[in-house]
């Protein structure tokens, strides 16, 4: 089986596990809209795309995956979701499986109001979210809320403009940076949906961090709950985590699987705070945090090739051993000495 990964970045993890997998029946095939991706040293061919907003993106992958005999694509960044969503049933007519969950799945994901809202809706604790500073206000005023809280885009990923206030003052002057943040960045393609209200405030949760891999196959029907105390953090990400067996975390897994049907891993922050589980994000997508799980003996990528392929899948794929200590590690690669770039498909 040929696979191809889409908006690969720094995964180069995710594409050795499924080289691990696939050996000799297969290639791995990597793309990025940059050549400066580290996963684009790790794939048996690697190409250069044209950015996902731009109208050449579709028509590109669809020539590449027909010449290069790809069967499924798996996307591995926020943006690239909606709209590989978008485009599921016309990859699926050309023989291409696409591992993305439907579009309202995503936009539920993607968009952190609509994040709260749905889990407001499904009796699932989430934090204190408000849509613009004057309902901020309102709520400090009737004691609703207090400092420090947390500014983030609306559509957002990883820390990007992730700020902090302590005091009004604070409040509104990093509410401005955030704005103009969303305007100059790659954050202005999904935020474009409601310029006015691309920000969330946030109260700041202040108990313990979780990560969960919520997992359901590809069918949407629910597998296992692996879940991981984060220890450290960098740039949004898990830096070194550590598999716990946590009842009530593994229970509201069971219930977000049941109650929004994704597809594959969804990568979720979570809180406890006074024993109570609270779910901050949701990403519908293998995240920074299933390395860990997969340290501990978790092999969604072995039970993906086996969906794909018909075959059966065993629990034990799921199953992760406790008090495993993961660290991510920083190392350096010399550029082109891996594989050919395949930049073009004349």
């Amino acid at each position: 089986m040929n696979i191809l990964f889409t908006s690969a970045g720094r995964r180069s993890y995710l594409v050795n596990y499924f080289k691990n997998v696939i050996g000799d029946e297969g290639t791995i095939h990597v793309a990025n809209s940059s050549v400066y991706s580290t996963a684009m040293e790790f794939g048996d061919y690697s190409v250069i795309t044209p950015l996902i907003h731009d109208e050449a993106y579709i028509p590109f992958l669809k020539e590449y995956c027909l010449r290069h005999h790809i069967e499924a694509i798996i996307p591995l960044f926020d943006i690239d979701l909606p709209v590989l969503a978008k485009n599921h049933d016309a990859f699926n007519e050309l023989g291409i499986a696409i591992i993305v969950s439907n579009e309202e799945v995503i936009d539920v994901c993607n968009d952190k109001w609509k994040t709260v809202l749905f889990l407001k809706e499904n009796g699932i604790h989430t934090p204190l979210t408000y849509i613009s500073i004057v309902d901020v206000k309102e709520a400090i005023r009737l004691g609703h809320l207090n400092f420090p809280l947390m500014i983030k885009p609306r559509w957002g990923m990883g820390s990007i403009s992730v700020l902090e206030a302590r005091n009004m003052d604070e409040l509104i002057v990093l509410y401005a940076k955030t704005k103009h943040a969303i305007d100059t960045t790659y954050l202005a393609f999904e935020s474009k949906q409601n310029r006015e209200q691309s920000i969330i405030i946030q109260e700041k949760l202040l108990g313990q961090e979780y990560g969960l891999d919520i997992i359901n196959d590809l069918d949407g029907n629910y597998e296992a709950t692996i879940v991981k105390v984060k220890h450290a953090m960098r740039s949004g990400e898990t830096d070194c985590a550590e598999t716990v067996h946590h009842p009530k975390l593994i229970h509201i897994g069971e219930r977000l699987s049941e109650v929004l049907g994704h597809l594959g891993n969804l990568d979720v922050d979570a809180f406890c705070m006074n024993d109570v589980p609270i779910i901050l994000e949701m990403n519908a997508r293998f995240g920074g945090g299933y390395p860990f799980s997969h340290m501990a003996g978790v092999n969604l990528p072995l039970a993906m090739m086996n969906w794909l392929t018909g075959k059966d899948v065993d629990q034990s794929l799921f199953q992760a051993t406790a008090g495993i200590v993961s660290y991510k590690n920083l190392s350096i690669i010399k550029a082109g000495e891996k594989r050919p770039i395949a930049m073009d498909l004349k």
